[in-house]
């Protein structure tokens, strides 16, 4: 399966759910469900946009992907 697999495609897929999620349009609904619709598309963001961010490598049959979670300023 590893020879098949386009990582850079795989991250870039990633990147553009991460976007998705930010323009998801709120559903009509209020109150709590509103609240956890939010707190979802939160944590929706957040794990698509770290694998966006990421670095991934195949050695030995084995996917591997590095985020780098330093702030900016501190990433080498």
């Amino acid at each position: 399966m590893a020879q098949g697999l386009d990582i850079d495609a795989m991250i870039a897929r990633y990147r553009e759910r991460a976007a998705a999620v930010r323009k998801r349009p709120l559903p009509p609904v209020a109150g709590e469900e509103r609240q956890a619709f939010i707190a979802q598309a939160n944590t929706d963001f957040m794990d698509f946009a770290i694998i966006g961010d990421a670095e991934g490598t195949i050695e030995d049959g084995i996917l591997t992907l590095r985020v780098d979670l330093r702030p900016a300023d501190q990433r080498g």
